[in-house]
């Protein structure tokens, strides 16, 4: 799926103005889903990793002499960006947070073409690093909005998320240190617009709401309250291990109703 930087960084606009607008009247103390994460903490981590993005995108030599570092206690430094944040007042955590999203997408849009910006797993074009953050941004929305009992309107800026979904399969395996399967997979969702929308190829087959398929892709909704249907052995196994985004494998959401 071949899209122009400047239309996935506007993406990427929206889905932050949306959340921004989710926030608006919210209680930051308001537990998330995302186990001993309150709503503060899932804005923190976004700004955080804004910030270095910036970083990544402007001193890229500066991004790379951090990585030993951070990689010796990733947890520690992640935990280290929100407790950072914790002490802000609202009003100067959502300042900070915009204009460090601000000055990321100004950075990413003035990267020359065919470069490769370094991050946490493999260096990738703007575009990617764009879609990734718009991932981001929607799989935390997704937590904030679960914590404030907020039915989210899906939006066409899906189909960034779940080609994503799609382009990463071989390394959700390769992450649980699995070997990928041969097998191609084909990937067939139904848009909010209701049109289909077509990753891939094969003749095992993944189907259902594209919205579904990004909250399996991102971690958030157990497979079995997704109305996802898979065709073929490597198809099926694909959705119990299927992770979009960059880091360990976690142990997902627990299915609804679920005491444990």
């Amino acid at each position: 799926m071949a899209t122009d930087l400047a239309t996935l960084l506007a993406d990427l606009r929206d889905e932050q103005a949306d959340l921004r607008e989710l926030l608006q009247d919210a209680d930051l103390d308001t537990p998330t889903p995302a186990e001993g994460w309150d709503v503060r903490d899932a804005v923190a981590h976004l700004a955080g990793t804004d910030v270095e993005a910036l970083l990544a995108a402007t001193e890229p030599d500066a991004f790379v002499a951090k990585l030993p570092q951070v990689a010796a206690d990733i947890d520690g430094f992640l935990i280290g960006q929100l407790v950072e944040r914790r002490v802000l007042a609202k009003d100067r955590l959502m300042a900070d947070w915009q204009a460090g999203f601000d000055a990321m997408v100004t950075a990413f849009a003035d990267v020359p073409s065919g470069t490769k910006v370094p991050w946490y797993g493999p260096p990738m074009s703007p575009a990617s690093f764009a879609t990734a953050r718009l991932m981001e941004y929607w799989a935390h929305g997704q937590d904030v909005a679960d914590a404030l009992g907020v039915q989210r309107v899906p939006t066409t800026r899906l189909r960034h998320i779940a080609h994503l979904g799609v382009r990463t399969r071989g390394f959700s395996y390769v992450n649980r240190g699995l070997t990928p399967p041969e097998a191609d997979v084909a990937v067939e969702l139904t848009a909010p617009d209701g049109t289909t929308w077509n990753f891939g190829g094969g003749e095992q087959r993944v189907t259902g709401p594209a919205e579904d398929f990004c909250l399996l892709v991102t971690q958030r909704r157990h497979r079995r309250d997704l109305n996802l249907n898979a065709e073929g052995e490597v198809a099926d196994a694909w959705l119990d291990v299927a992770q979009a985004f960059a880091g360990p494998p976690g142990p997902g959401r627990a299915p609804k109703g679920s005491t444990t």
